[in-house]
């Protein structure tokens, strides 16, 4: 099947990591926050699972990097969202780092892989992405970091493709009906919701990939 008289499916799912988005290299995002305000409340966890395609052309995990956040001098916290979250912003235990060395932590990897990749920069992917954008450049902005990897506004959102996939929206429902990993306890972990998504989003990436070329196959033994 052609696109608009372009490239067909079957040469675009097999296209390699720089040309199959549009040059940009797909990063997953999850933050966990002391609130719903990206410029008032605190950003609290911060993480990142970058992909890769193997051999076979399929999307996986390659690598994750994450941080626990100290909150922004002046930075709310919400009662309802710590309950939520279950964090405490000032545990001793947490390890926490500035929001200039977190977000370098997530930069300088995403960087590379952009560089490696020859991508033109990151998209994040994420469920229900504008969120966690909002805080990654809100962040961002009081740190003043002048070349922030990922596009200021587009994202991937995890929430529609699991939607459309398999009729689920809400992040666990959604992985548990794809068959993957989903533990309740450690759910609303920064990293752990990366990961999940990043399980959820390669495996729709890689399922279109499948059923692209199941069909083209059919026709070419029906033809």
């Amino acid at each position: 099947m052609a696109i608009g008289g372009h490239m067909q499916l079957t040469e675009i799912v097999n296209l390699p990591v720089n040309k199959r988005f549009r040059g940009f290299l797909p990063v997953v995002v999850d933050v966990e926050t002391g609130g719903f305000n990206p410029k008032r409340d605190a950003l609290l966890e911060i993480a990142a699972v970058i992909l890769d395609v193997n051999e076979q052309g399929l999307w996986y995990q390659a690598e994750s990097f994450n941080c626990h956040v100290y909150p922004f001098d002046g930075a709310n916290l919400d009662s309802a969202s710590l309950e939520f979250t279950g964090i405490d912003p000032y545990h001793p235990f947490r390890f926490a780092v500035s929001e200039a060395e977190a977000l370098k932590t997530i930069f300088d990897p995403v960087r590379e892989a952009i560089k490696r990749h020859g991508c033109t920069r990151a998209v994040l992917v994420g469920h229900n992405p504008s969120f966690d954008l909002s805080f990654l450049n809100a962040a961002s902005d009081r740190v003043k970091i002048k070349r922030n990897p990922f596009h200021p506004f587009s994202t991937f959102d995890t929430a529609t493709l699991g939607g459309l996939m398999f009729g689920q929206t809400v992040l666990a429902r959604a992985v548990q009906t794809a068959d993957l990993e989903w533990d309740g306890d450690q759910a609303h972990s920064a990293l752990y919701d990366a990961e999940r998504t990043a399980d959820l989003f390669c495996t729709i990436v890689n399922l279109w990939r499948s059923h692209v070329l199941s069909e083209a196959g059919s026709l070419t033994e029906s033809s």
